[in-house]
Formats: C-alpha cells, sequence, structure tokens
C-alpha cells in the first residue's frame, strides 16, 4: 500500500503542495539538452574532470596551516575565474575564506552556494595511501591517472585524497556543470554566488564575523549548503537541518605519581576506573541519555517530520549488515529517527598504553574527550550545566583549572572540565517555497522526487548564516554515504561527482524561472 495512503487526513493536507509540486512536470526539451550537454560534457573531458580533482586534492589543506590555506584560496580563485566569477579572499583572523559571483545577464534570482575547502588532519600512517597523494581505484585495484584519463569514466571508480568526500568536490562539479552548460549555449537562469570556507573542520570560528561584514555581498534567494553525505540509499535528498555540536575533555585524577598496581592496586584509586564508571552512568544500552535534565530544552519531532522521514527508503538492515554490526542503538528507531536526538559520543580516552606499551602502573591521570551534538532547541549554556552537575552528583569535584595538590587531597574525587568551542543546531521548514521549487528541478532532472530530509546527523554553523543572512536555507549534499569523511582512506566515488555536475546546472538553468 503507498505510504501516502496511510497518512492522517490533516497531514496529507499539509503535505499536500510540496508533493503536489513535486509532481509538476517542466519543459521537456529543456531538460532533454540539460541532460545531453551534461552527459557530452563528462564524455569529452571526463579526463580534465579527474585532473582538476586531482589537483585540488594534492594541496594539504588544514586549516591551521596558513601557507597551505593561502595556496589552495588562489587555486581555487583562479580554477573558477576562469569560469566568469570574480573573487576574493577575506579573512577576520583565521583561515581564508573566498567570496566570489558570477552575474548572469537579466537575472531576477540569485543563488548562494556554500562548500568549504578545508579538511581535517591526517594520520598518514593509519592511511592505506598517502592522503594528499589522490589515489584512484577501481574497487582493490590502483589505476594509473595517465591511462584512466583516456577511458570514459566508470562510475564505481574512487579517488582516495583528504577532502576528496569532505568537502572539495562541489568545487569542481560546480565549475563543470558552468562549463557543460556553456558549452552547449544553455543560459542559467541566476547569478552565482560562492562563500567557500576555509576553517569547517574547526568549527569556522570567525565564519559570524565574515558574514557580518560581507552580508551585502552575499545576498541571496536561497543558500546551497553542499556539504555532507547524500542518503544511504545513494538517492538524492534534500536536507533542512543539522545537529549541532560542542565538545568537552575530561582529565580524572589518581596519586600525584604513577604507583606500581601490585604494591598499590586495590588502595590508591585509580582514574581510569573512575573515569569510565562516570562515562558510563551518561548513556544506557540503547545510547539513550541518562543526564538529569540534558533533554529538557529538546523540541518533539513534528509530524510532518515523520512523514518526511517514513517516506524514506529504510537502510538500517543495509548498513548493520555492511558495518557488521551485531546489535544497534536507538530501542528499534530506524537511522533517520536517532540522527534527529541529542548524541553524546566518547570519541578518545587516554590512560597508558596497551598491548607492548602496556605498563603495571596505577596513571596519576586519565582523560576523555567527548563530542556531543545537539538538536533544536538545546543551548550550550544548558548543555554545560546539566552535565556539570552530573559529575558532581556522581561524586566529584568540578574544576576547570588544574587541581592542586591541596584540592586533590580535599576531595575523594576530582575532575576538570575543558569545554570547547561549539554552535546550535539549525532545523528548517519542509515546505517552502525554495523547497518547493528544489524539489521540482531535481524530480525533473532526475525522474524521481528527492528525498526531503529533516535534518543530517552531522554539524555545520548553519544557525549563523540564519542569522545573518535573510534567505531560506537547504543542504544539497553529493558525497557518497561511505566517504569515510574524518577518518583514514577518506574517498569519493566518481559516480556521486558526474551525477553532481547534472545536478548543479540543473538548479543553475531552472532555480530563476517562474
Amino acid at each position: 500500500m503507498p505510504l501516502f495512503n496511510t497518512l492522517p487526513a490533516p497531514l496529507l493536507l499539509a503535505l499536500a503542495p510540496l508533493l503536489l509540486t513535486a509532481a509538476m512536470p517542466s519543459t521537456a526539451a529543456d531538460t532533454d539538452a540539460l541532460r545531453s550537454a551534461v552527459q557530452s560534457h563528462i564524455s569529452e573531458h571526463g579526463g580534465e574532470i579527474l585532473g582538476d580533482f586531482r589537483e585540488l586534492l594534492s594541496m594539504p589543506n588544514v586549516s591551521t596551516v596558513t601557507e597551505d590555506m593561502q595556496k589552495n584560496a588562489q587555486w581555487i580563485s583562479q580554477y573558477i575565474g576562469e569560469r566568469g566569477f570574480t573573487s576574493k579572499i577575506v579573512s577576520a583572523g583565521g583561515a581564508p575564506y573566498i567570496l566570489a559571483e558570477r552575474k548572469t545577464p537579466n537575472a531576477k534570482k540569485t543563488v548562494l552556494i556554500y562548500a568549504h575547502y578545508d579538511g581535517q588532519p591526517v594520520e598518514p600512517a593509519n592511511w592505506d595511501t598517502p592522503p594528499f597523494e589522490p589515489t584512484l581505484k577501481n574497487a582493490a585495484e590502483t589505476l594509473d591517472w595517465d591511462e584512466a584519463r583516456k577511458q570514459a569514466i566508470d562510475p564505481e571508480w574512487r579517488v582516495y585524497a583528504r577532502s576528496a568526500g569532505d568537502d572539495k568536490a562541489p568545487v569542481i562539479a560546480l565549475m563543470h556543470a558552468i562549463d557543460a552548460m556553456d558549452s552547449a549555449g544553455l543560459n542559467a537562469s541566476v547569478n552565482v554566488k560562492l562563500i567557500l570556507d576555509g576553517e569547517e573542520e574547526f568549527g569556522s570560528p570567525t565564519v559570524e564575523d565574515i558574514l557580518k561584514e560581507h552580508a551585502d555581498y552575499l545576498s541571496a534567494d536561497v543558500l546551497l549548503f553542499c556539504d555532507g553525505p547524500m542518503h544511504q540509499s545513494g538517492l538524492r535528498q534534500l536536507v533542512f537541518g543539522v545537529r549541532g555540536d560542542m565538545g568537552v575533555n575530561l582529565t580524572m585524577y589518581g596519586p600525584s605519581r604513577p604507583l606500581h598496581s601490585g604494591h598499590y592496586g586495590n588502595w590508591a584509586p585509580h582514574p581510569t576506573d573512575a573515569l569510565m564508571r562516570l562515562l558510563a552512568t551518561m548513556k544506557d544500552m540503547d545510547g539513550n541519555i541518562q543526564v538529569a535534565g540534558y533533554l529538557d530544552e529538546v523540541t518533539p519531532i513534528s509530524e510532518a517530520e515523520q512523514v518526511a522521514i517514513a517516506a524514506i527508503p529504510s537502510v538500517d538492515a543495509q548498513l548493520q549488515d555492511e558495518l557488521s554490526l551485531g546489535r544497534v542503538e536507538g530501542g528499534g528507531k530506524r537511522i533517520e529517527l536517532t540522527i534527529m536526538q541529542p548524541a553524546i559520543n566518547i570519541v578518545g580516552f587516554q590512560a597508558g598504553g596497551v598491548d607492548d606499551q602496556a605498563r603495571n602502573i596505577i596513571m596519576s591521570k586519565a582523560r576523555a574527550s567527548l563530542d556531543l551534538r545537539l538538536v533544536p532547541v538545546q543551548t550550550i549554556e544548558h548543555v554545560r550545566k546539566t552535565l556539570e552537575d552530573h559529575f558532581t552528583n556522581q561524586g566529584f569535584y568540578v574544576t576547570h583549572d588544574e587541581p592542586t595538590a591541596e584540592v586533590l587531597r580535599a576531595h575523594p574525587g576530582v575532575i576538570k572540565v575543558d569545554w570547547t568551542s561549539g554552535y546550535p543546531a539549525y532545523r528548517s521548514s519542509l515546505d517552502g517555497e525554495a523547497a518547493q521549487r528544489l524539489t521540482r528541478i531535481l524530480t525533473d532532472y532526475d525522474g524521481t522526487a528527492p528525498l526531503l530530509t529533516p535534518t543530517l546527523g552531522g554539524s555545520l554553523p548553519v544557525h549563523l548564516f540564519d542569522q545573518e543572512l535573510d534567505m531560506p536555507i537547504v543542504l544539497l549534499p553529493i558525497a557518497n554515504h561511505d566517504n569515510n569523511q574524518h577518518g583514514r582512506n577518506e574517498n569519493m566515488r566518481l559516480g556521486n561527482l558526474l551525477s553532481a555536475i547534472g545536478v548543479y546546472a540543473a538548479v543553475l538553468q531552472n532555480f530563476g524561472l517562474d
């Protein structure tokens, strides 16, 4: 039975404008001409696409290394300049941002596109191939770049390099969308503006200043956030929110010097034991947060959002098999629902060595790093307070400074809490005018309506763009879901890169049409 036959009448009425918009036809000749132009461009210039992607990925791009980021910014500015963009490289004390514009004669609408060109730090020893020497593979087989450029691109080929999936690909795909349209004599219907972030992987600490200073330059009718992975089903999706993010580093204290675990074990408290027990109190086995008051600010999932999620193909069984998981958290909820809840993730634990680095000692300190994913309308202040209250209620003295010997002697357990920067979640309506327009465009081009996804599980500082820029915001991810972003062997499936060329071209051709 079709899903929508099972929906309550009020929900069908609420969603009817969006559902009808997705089914509206466009001019078939224009769509066919665009598809033909994109396919011809890919066929004739596939080697160039590969070469451009390889060159950009070859540049190290950790945002704290200023020289590397300037090199990236200069390369991108020249690259987009060849497609008619005027650009400027700006900074507010951090890594550079690139702001750019390409005007279209008589265009009445403007599309602002966001992507970032910095990447997570790398541990080269953990990679199968060097992270800044892009490697082209067909399954497990490494391909020769020069030979591959002479062939038709196999969509299942993958490029392995830092930022291949997160997030240099939009720059290449968008420029080749413009090339494809220009070669075929097809006009864009919009002006195009870009904001390319050079410090997203470090939380975009200066983006608010950038937005405040350049708000007029960035004015547009819609902001497309081109970051993040596509749905695990491989279907195109439009996304209307992201979780917020903040971090905290915890240090648990033991004896003032390391002690022999045979002589002092069972007498001197071990900070590793204490920290593990504390962390275990924060969640149950299904991942449900057990910190008192932590969820008080959480906005319930709306009926419309539940309906949208119900219409998305379920991938839980596929993912559980793919990832060799004998169990999953969430108490039976599908993944799209679980990522709409807050999360407390233990992302690092340090307390001595293992294997041949293990030593029979009671450590002086044990440390852990937590990644906290937030949802509307949790605030940074409330999360901090409830978590620190939890530590206190578990019997620990909370400090934000390195404790003195007197403090350590005065309390049975001491934990230092060091908060890092963070930002709140963002979520918008599924049925705004820009969402309807984009849904119609992608449906016409792909032949299939995109999935309407209330939120990604990852985080972006979208709330600052919403705060400083007066325009609707929609996320349009292009990367394959298994791109290993932030981890070793990050990659981009070339089929995703090539399909993004068509998607961007469709938006440029049609978003400004009435």
